[in-house]
């Protein structure tokens, strides 16, 4: 029997038309797509596979290395790949708000990294969990049954107890002898123990672990509580190469499995505290003015109590001066993009890490008058009277995050915030150690706080029996 090929090959012939065809129109769709899809924000150029590793670990720190590459690329929006993840620094309060504001619910989701896998328990806590039902039902619970406004009042009396140990505690330390100094003190000391001791009074209702100190100072189990908290803040933005190469998590090369502890609010508080209080010893006149508005409204028969708070403008003014200008960490954590999207001009792409830069949202030039000079007044309304808050919705700078992924303890921030300049201010005149002439405002070489502790002389101005409890 004979067998006739020409059918074979007509269909053959067929079959490799149509290939060829959608071949062609595949092409084509993509070329097209790529033409309209608008580019990415504009970056240094990747290696294969690790992308701008390489850089950023020969030129640490990993946040010095991005500030000052967009500011040679002259951008507000840069793209950087760090193995096969898009990195989006955000310098500009307008194009922050389009990620935060306009686009929010693209933004919602947090990255995975074995630092924040270990702060939260396995991604079963709220702030640096991934978008999902974990994170919505963590959410719910934590502003109802801790960060609620009925909480809030609830535990009032719990704030006061530390504000007042506060006070106990400084006064003993401002009647001994430090380093051959008498009313010496350690201000980052001082004051990251009162918002740890805020934080175990509302959790634990206990000021200390073990049997604590009559001073009213820490014991060796708060201070090692306090030191962990920093230990692993400090990792959390530590851009850990294991965290953008997954295959290298397990070996943990930055050495960043730590046990778990509870991060608190204790950074942005302190850290605001000692800059300011750093930069008002060098400019007397800003002190003066804070101490002369407690004087005004508190006077000096009793202490600064919550209530007061609505009316201490300048020292709130103060204290934004502080997150303005010398905020705890170069970037907020970052917003996961959870599909590619456009964004100022330029194509997110799904999986993208949106990190803002509080450090120069807050110096931004285009936006703040002489923005490397501490200046309180530039936060008071118009008429001087109208209320300050220390949140920040426009992004000039950044206090307390916002969003879908905001800061939920906005008021418990503030409030701690607010209490720990404002008794202190009122309660104690600072100054500089007879042998320091100006406080040395240096940054540290790998962060954003003091590279030294502040050390200020304290002497009590007001009536001896408001200090004991």
């Amino acid at each position: 029997m004979e067998y006739s090929l020409s059918p074979l090959l007509s269909n053959l012939q067929s079959l490799w038309f149509f290939v060829c065809l959608k071949a062609l129109i595949s092409n084509l769709i993509a070329r097209y797509s790529k033409k309209q899809r608008p580019k990415l924000p504009p970056g240094p150029k990747p290696w294969l596979v690790v992308g701008n590793l390489p850089e950023m670990l020969t030129k640490k720190p990993a946040h010095q290395w991005i500030h000052n590459l967009m500011k040679e690329m002259n951008t507000e929006i840069a793209c950087i790949r760090l193995g096969n993840t898009y990195v989006i620094p955000v310098t500009c309060p307008t194009i922050a708000r389009q990620f935060l504001a306009e686009q929010d619910a693209t933004f919602a989701s947090r990255s995975l990294t074995t630092c924040t896998d270990l702060v939260s328990s396995g991604y079963l806590t709220t702030i640096l969990v991934p978008f999902g039902d974990q994170w919505k039902k963590m959410k719910k619970i934590l502003r109802s049954s801790l960060l609620s406004s009925e909480k809030h009042l609830w535990l009032h009396d719990r704030r006061t107890e530390e504000a007042d140990n506060l006070m106990f505690y400084v006064y003993n330390k401002s009647k001994t002898v430090n380093n051959g100094v008498a009313g010496l003190v350690n201000i980052r000391s001082v004051a990251r123990h009162y918002c740890g001791n805020v934080i175990r009074k509302i959790v634990f209702n206990k000021r200390y672990f073990g049997k604590g100190r009559k001073d009213g100072g820490p014991s060796f189990e708060e201070e090692e509580h306090v030191d962990s908290i920093f230990v692993l803040l400090r990792y959390l933005y530590a851009f850990s190469i294991s965290d953008y190469i997954s295959c290298l998590r397990k070996l943990d090369l930055d050495g960043h499995q730590k046990n778990e502890i509870m991060i608190a609010t204790v950074d942005n508080p302190s850290n605001a505290f000692e800059w300011a209080l750093a930069e008002m010893i060098n400019q007397p006149n800003l002190l003066e003015r804070a101490i002369d508005e407690l004087d005004s409204v508190v006077g000096k028969e009793r202490l600064v109590q919550e209530s007061d708070i609505p009316k201490l403008n300048y020292v709130k003014a103060c204290a934004r001066e502080a997150f303005r200008l010398h905020p705890m960490a170069p970037f907020n954590p970052p917003h996961v993009s959870m599909s590619g999207t456009t964004v100022g001009n330029y194509f997110i792409p799904k999986g993208s890490h949106v990190i803002l830069s509080r450090r120069e949202l807050g110096r931004n030039p285009k936006v703040w008058k002489e923005p490397l000079k501490f200046k309180p007044e530039r936060h008071l309304k118009s008429d001087n009277e109208s209320n300050v808050v220390l949140t920040e919705p426009n992004l000039r700078f950044i206090s307390f995050s916002t969003g879908r992924r905001g800061c939920p303890g906005v008021s418990l921030g503030t409030t701690m915030t607010v209490m720990l300049f404002a008794r202190l201010l009122h309660g104690f005149t600072w100054t500089a150690p007879s042998n320091v002439s100006k406080v040395n405002l240096c940054e540290s070489i790998d962060g954003l706080n003091l590279a030294e502790p502040l050390m200020a002389v304290a002497k009590p101005r007001l009536q001896p029996q408001l200090y004991h409890l």
